[in-house]
């Protein structure tokens, strides 16, 4: 891709941005070459508007080590070893590491592969698939469509999941989870927000939520299920401790189901019969099924 003033302008980049690209007679140079010299410039956040602008390419950027300032590519980029990139790492395409990854924000257009371990001293996003086969930590938010983890996930923002999530260990967000399907971890499962998963939330330890709990289809915990608010769920719910709602908050199963459907597909399980218990069919152990 060639640039001309009158391409990029019609564009309406900031003003310092376009008297840059003036003052340096890029006028007809390569795209890649363009973000290259922004990035040496210090012009993050321009080449960043670049990409963002002028979308991305096939090319591919083939390392056996990553370390950088900063990096924009507007393609792929495939690292054989780790990474570390103390600024901003962005790519238009996939990034796919054999080993660790640390930068200090982390974009990718679509996937972004990890062999190892993720830090991310910012925001983490990727529009497709976020895997690693260690654990991930980010100091801001986590976006992705599906993510996964071998290990455990610390996320200091917003955890936002158009797919389902599956992370290896224990789960601990921040702020506020949002994922459009089913939401899994092998340990416990906390954030200091609200929890949404549109399908069923399935934790190896307690669930933990600091707001509102609510997953479309069912709730099971191999330890308690503990909110400040409400505890909703569309089917079942389950959990080898205790299910305890907020004060004044109420729990609710069976929410997605008819009342006749309550003691298949609605049940209520947990060591003891929780307080507030609105909807659902609560069955203890050893016990007949009661509708609540």
């Amino acid at each position: 891709m060639e640039f001309s003033k009158d391409f990029l302008k019609a564009k309406s980049p900031c003003a310092a941005g376009f008297r840059w690209f003036i003052r340096h007679q890029h006028e007809g140079r390569d795209y890649q070459l363009l973000l290259d010299n922004l990035v040496r410039d210090g012009r993050i956040e321009d080449a960043c508007w670049l990409l963002s602008q002028f979308g991305a390419t096939d090319a591919e950027l083939h390392l056996d080590h990553l370390e950088a300032e900063a990096l924009v590519f507007a393609g792929s980029v495939i690292v054989h070893g780790d990474v570390r990139v103390a600024g901003v790492l962005r790519v238009g395409r996939s990034l796919q590491v054999g080993a660790g990854i640390r930068a200090a924000r982390l974009e990718a257009g679509e996937d972004i592969l990890s062999g190892g371990a993720i830090f991310c001293g910012g925001a983490l996003q990727a529009g497709g698939t976020v895997k690693a086969a260690w654990s991930i930590e980010t100091q801001g938010g986590l976006a992705c469509e599906k993510l996964r983890t071998g290990w455990g996930l610390d996320c200091q923002g917003d955890l936002t999941l158009s797919g389902e999530g599956q992370i290896g260990q224990e789960l601990l967000v921040a702020g506020d989870i949002r994922c459009a399907k089913s939401l899994r971890s092998g340990g416990a499962l906390t954030a200091l927000g609200n929890i949404h998963a549109s399908h069923g939330i399935d934790a190896g330890g307690d669930v933990h939520c600091g707001k509102h709990l609510q997953a479309d289809w069912g709730i099971r915990a191999r330890g308690a299920i503990v909110a400040a608010g409400a505890i909703k769920a569309g089917e079942t719910l389950q959990a080898q401790g205790d299910i305890c709602a907020g004060p004044g908050y109420g729990v609710y199963a069976g929410l997605s189901v008819q009342m006749d459907a309550w003691e298949d597909c609605a049940t209520v399980r947990a060591a003891r019969k929780p307080e507030g218990l609105v909807s659902g069919c609560w069955q203890a152990q050893g016990a007949d099924r009661a509708v609540a």
